[in-house]
């Protein structure tokens, strides 16, 4: 397999030079046209490797069958990456460039900003001593997040292309848009044309972890009601809305906060909070692998709201959850040849396999709560969403040939 896997760092860095983020707010995805500059280029190698049923959905996402070429009776599976990166940081005008034979020390990206990516504050490249290692020039990310899957799964494609001797079983492979911001393309990605058995989503970082459970997550609105009077005459009169809503937010556990949490530790996060006088919005993340734990934290805040609505007046404080997504593992549960294909894969590249839980949320939590079990791969990048941004070579070979493996070991 290795005459072929240096192919997908020259196509990581092609795709990475796309311009594909994302946008917060839209109410529909895609969120950016600009996605479907990737899409396009995907569906037209896609097609020049011999796949088949390509297309792309008006949301953006991206379809494509690699056929079966044995008779072995094998589960279809599906590879799903997400073509978006994330806001947060400039994705415009992306300058990769290889670092070969890493030495262990500071990396400087940009010697005219004085950007560099320090081994004290990034530990994990020390990891990395020896390899050829992929970094930013300092100004904008990399798109490691997610353009690495993307690459890895177009290696697959293009390597069962070019191996007609290597038997494999049907292998369905999509491209989703918006993964980083909230209309994920995940939402509205067509399961029936997919038409797979079940799917691994291939995001993430460190090479051979395994994501097969994440927060149960959910949004929590609360509206504080107050009442505006002239401050001069305000005594017994005025109730002010901000006063409240801080004394809600005291109500919450110091504890239980996302910056004093850790590992499976659930939390409540407040994200925003605006007010007047009169009316005062506060929005919290509550997140819990557990899901009686989940449910409790709402009933917490619940009852938190009611509290100050017996002090001071029924409606004084609203409180609405919006469920985000929950736990991929009790749709993976009855399925637990997808984890064991997918560990003994990264067994037999050499790599030590780990099964953790993710601290947030992937496609693969929504694709699971619509029914189709999707764990996580991931696909070996560190630093994401930021210029600190960085991949090795041979993290991004090592990846792609556990995709490899595991998409064979279905007809061994």
């Amino acid at each position: 397999m290795a005459d072929k896997l240096s192919n997908v760092v020259e196509r990581f860095i092609r795709y990475v030079k796309i311009d594909t983020q994302s946008q917060i707010g839209a109410p529909n995805p895609p969120s950016t046209e600009k996605q479907r500059d990737l899409g396009n280029l995907l569906m037209k190698e896609l097609e020049e490797l011999g796949a088949c049923d390509i297309r792309m959905d008006d949301s953006g996402n991206v379809y494509g069958t690699v056929p079966a070429n044995c008779d072995a009776k094998a589960p279809t599976i599906g590879y799903i990456a997400h073509m978006d990166t994330s806001p947060d940081v400039s994705g415009t005008n992306v300058q990769p460039r290889i670092v070969y034979n890493y030495d262990g020390k500071d990396i400087v990206l940009n010697e005219e900003k004085n950007i560099v990516m320090h081994t004290d504050v990034f530990e994990h490249m020390l990891n990395y001593v020896g390899q050829d290692m992929i970094v930013t020039d300092g100004t904008t990310l990399m798109g490691c997040d997610d353009k690495c899957g993307c690459a890895e799964i177009m290696n697959l494609v293009e390597y069962f292309h070019d191996h007609p001797e290597v038997k494999h079983g049907t292998v369905k492979v999509a491209f989703t848009v918006d993964e980083e911001v909230g209309c994920n393309g995940a939402k509205v990605i067509d399961l029936d044309y997919l038409g797979c058995d079940f799917a691994y989503t291939l995001d993430g970082q460190t090479v051979g972890e395994i994501n097969a459970e994440t927060f149960n997550a959910a949004f929590a609105h609360v509206t504080v009601h107050g009442l505006q009077t002239h401050p001069g005459r305000a005594k017994n009169k005025m109730i002010n809305s901000i006063g409240i809503a801080i004394q809600f937010d005291n109500l919450i556990p110091q504890a239980e906060r996302c910056e004093h949490s850790e590992n499976r530790e659930g939390y409540y996060h407040l994200s925003d909070f605006n007010g007047t006088v009169t009316t005062t919005k506060l929005k919290y993340l509550i997140r819990d692998f557990d899901m009686d734990g989940f449910h409790n934290r709402k009933a917490f805040m619940q009852r938190a709201a009611d509290y100050l609505n017996g002090v001071y007046g029924e409606g004084t404080v609203d409180i609405e959850f919006e469920d985000s997504y929950f736990t991929m593992y009790e749709v993976i549960k009855p399925r637990p040849e997808i984890l064991e294909h997918a560990l003994k894969a990264i067994t037999d590249a050499g790599v030590t396999p780990r099964v953790i839980p993710i601290r947030g949320g992937t496609d693969g939590s929504i694709i699971s709560g619509r029914g189709l079990a999707c764990p996580n791969i991931s696909t070996g990048y560190q630093n994401g969403h930021s210029i600190y941004e960085y991949v090795t070579v041979q993290a991004i070979e090592k990846s792609s040939e556990i995709l490899i493996r595991l998409a064979t070991s279905f007809v061994d």
